[in-house]
């Protein structure tokens, strides 16, 4: 199998596509820049955007093209989640410790102290803390699988209460993910991310993590996809059936490392319809 080794900051893209599409809702509420941790001296960050009429779900979204994760006005976010919003998500895009400062291991145990902080806090946030979905892009979809399939109920012995609390999650959406990184680190150029010690290419690997427990996934992943192959989903989505898990896997026909035109609405209606049905009915 090969990787072509280029993954680009395809979030910002996808942003300013559904800008164009969708004015802000003044009936969404903002609270920017919640602090779950820090790191390096910086600040790791999320956002929560919550719709008037709540369904008491929530939606993390792994804000990751490359594992480099940008901050983006969170007004400006909201036409891309507003067919989440629309359905009563709260939607809660969460940032991590960028690449090419971070690699792939660091963003992975932020990304987990981030759906922990969000757990931890739920009453605050008015969310049900049984019912948070993750979603992500590409990288971002990564994040989101190694948080589905390799989540754990917290470590009862840290100081620390939200190191106590559960990272789990009870939904997974991935768009064209990485789903094995044996075989990929190292210093890379293009992606900086990859500079991390070989020995830990298994403990970011989702394809190694899927056992009985596993929340339902979506893999989405276009046919023509020559960043990440879409073989990545295939053996996935395999494996998980060999368990008789809750896997739904859908190619898009012709489609690269993103989604455009007809397909951005179609891909769009299936995570709406996933969440609907995993968290909400």
């Amino acid at each position: 199998m090969k990787i072509i080794p280029f993954f680009g900051v395809l979030t910002c893209l996808l942003y300013s596509g559904a800008f164009a599409q969708s004015e802000t809702n003044r009936e969404i509420s903002i609270e920017a820049d919640v602090v779950y941790g820090h790191k390096a001296g910086m600040a790791l960050t999320y956002d929560i955007l919550t719709p008037e009429e709540r369904n008491g779900a929530a939606v993390l979204f792994m804000v990751s093209g490359g594992w480099f994760s940008s901050w983006i006005q969170p007004e400006r976010l909201i036409g891309m989640f507003q067919f989440l919003l629309d359905e009563g998500f709260t939607v809660i895009p969460v940032r991590h410790g960028s690449s090419p400062w971070f690699k792939v291991p660091e963003a992975l145990t932020d990304v987990r102290r981030a759906v922990r902080h969000v757990r931890f806090n739920s009453e605050h946030n008015r969310i049900d803390p049984n019912r948070i979905g993750v979603w992500g892009q590409s990288a971002g979809g990564h994040l989101s699988l190694m948080l589905g399939l390799a989540g754990d109920d917290g470590d009862e012995s840290s100081e620390d209460p939200i190191e106590q609390t559960s990272n789990r999650v009870a939904a997974v959406v991935a768009y064209y993910p990485l789903t094995d990184l044996r075989g990929l680190s190292g210093p890379n150029e293009r992606v900086p991310a990859f500079d991390f010690d070989v020995d830990e290419e298994p403990n970011v690997s989702p394809i190694l993590f899927v056992t009985e427990d596993d929340p339902p996934v979506l893999l989405v992943h276009g046919d023509n996809d020559s960043l990440v192959p879409i073989e990545h989903s295939h053996k996935l989505d395999q494996a998980m059936q060999d368990l008789s898990l809750d896997v739904e896997f859908v190619k898009i026909e012709g489609a690269g490392h993103s989604f455009d035109g007809d397909n951005f609405f179609k891909v769009q209606n299936l995570t709406k319809e996933f969440f609907v049905a995993q968290l909400v009915d």
